[in-house]
């Protein structure tokens, strides 16, 4: 039984030791992971610059074709025009035709009371019946040699009145002949529009789905640029502070608490309490989960100091522009100065091997009594500790 119970606490023990067991954090970023980056970006600007040249050849064959239907629309509207004028002729001529209508009709009037007088006066009907019986002007027209016997006045009449059926006749043919015309070519030029605007409506949309494939790879280069430009910030403040602490670790004679030589910072701050308490409540939880540090890290597994700050207070609701992902020294200049003796639960505070800003290299979050929420080192990860116990504290604490 001893030994069973023996077992089941090892048991126990070992089961709470791979449970408390940190996951694995990725480090800082790697030259791989950089030279990766850079390639995808290279990649993705090789595309964009593809669709860009297709773009640019669709907006040439546009071009063309905008082109032509504007010569489709003034050939249109030119016929059209054409075709105004030969309507106005027409009405001209149909109202001219009506003018010697009527004339022909008076002639038609005169003549036959030229005949019934000639009867009047001794004449014979048979002479002029054909003319009264006569079936419509053409047909009066062709008994001109009967016509000869009513007289001179009788012979002008049907004379004007010939001439008028005449110029009548030819006028109407040849407005309806012009508007017959005009209204073919205003039919093909209204074709020919038809297929210039649609050949130009195809290409717009074509175009437009160009240029939005080409505004999405625009997007998505950008984004490969800023997470290639992002991974060689961190490595590059990574390993800054990195170096700093080296030195820091080597640096003899460092003081507890450095003088004040007239450091300045921001004149305002960007935070309110409840954020300040936000940013605290997240230092002190990645600290309890007893994460891991690593260089250059930002959360949410691994942190190193100046990760743990940023991730703090990207959590609190800061972001871009008013945050950013900096190393220790920057913080400093980040932030609004204020005594040790004025510091709340939220301030920043910097330590420095020589007392300057350009030498800072560990940055915390006061945790109130005298307390901080740090993410220390490689050997002792994430720590709850005093701010007396990291030599080289900064006379000021800088509150966000």
């Amino acid at each position: 039984m001893r030994r069973r119970n023996r077992l089941l606490s090892l048991a126990i023990i070992a089961g709470l030791t791979l449970a408390s067991t940190p996951a694995v954090a990725k480090p800082k970023p790697t030259l791989a992971e950089i030279e990766a980056a850079k390639k995808a970006e290279a990649a993705k600007k090789a595309i964009a610059d593809a669709a860009a040249k297709k773009l640019s050849a669709a907006n040439t064959t546009l071009k063309e074709l905008t082109a032509k239907a504007s010569v489709a629309r003034a050939l249109y509207l030119k016929a059209q025009n054409e075709l105004n004028i030969a309507t106005a002729q027409a009405v001209a001529a149909a109202k001219y035709a009506a003018e010697t209508a009527a004339a022909v009709q008076e002639a038609h009037r005169v003549i036959g009371k030229l005949a019934v007088d000639a009867y009047m006066l001794g004449g014979a009907m048979s002479d002029i019946e054909p003319l009264l019986s006569a079936n419509g002007p053409q047909d009066l027209i062709d008994q001109l040699s009967t016509l000869n016997t009513l007289g001179a006045q009788n012979s002008t009449a049907l004379d004007r009145y010939k001439e008028a059926e005449i110029v009548a006749r030819a006028a109407k043919k040849k407005a309806e002949e012009a508007k017959a015309v005009q209204e073919v070519a205003t039919a093909k030029v209204a074709a020919a529009k038809k297929v210039a605007d649609d050949a130009q409506a195809l290409q717009q949309k074509e175009v437009d789905k160009l240029r939005a494939v080409q505004d999405k790879l625009i997007k998505e280069l950008a984004t490969a640029r800023n997470v290639r430009i992002t991974l060689e910030q961190q490595r590059q403040l990574a390993l800054l502070e990195e170096s700093q602490a080296g030195t820091a670790a080597n640096t003899i004679n460092q003081a507890k608490v450095w003088p004040d030589i007239g450091f300045k910072g921001r004149s305002t701050i960007r935070t309110t309490e409840a954020q300040r308490a936000a940013a605290v409540a997240f230092a002190k939880k990645q600290v309890l989960a007893r994460k891991p540090y690593i260089w250059g890290s930002e959360g949410p597994n691994s942190f190193d100091c100046s990760g743990l700050v940023y991730a703090a207070y990207k959590s609190a609701g800061l972001g871009w522009p008013n945050w950013d992902r900096l190393n220790s020294a920057l913080y400093s200049g980040y932030t609004k100065h204020v005594s040790l003796n004025e510091l709340v639960p939220g301030d920043l505070l910097f330590y420095s091997y020589k007392g300057t800003i350009s030498t800072i290299h560990h940055i915390t979050i006061y945790a109130g009594g005298g307390m901080m929420w740090e993410a220390n080192s490689k050997g002792k990860g994430l720590l709850y500790s005093n701010i007396y116990s990291v030599k080289g504290l900064m006379p000021f604490g800088g509150r966000v």
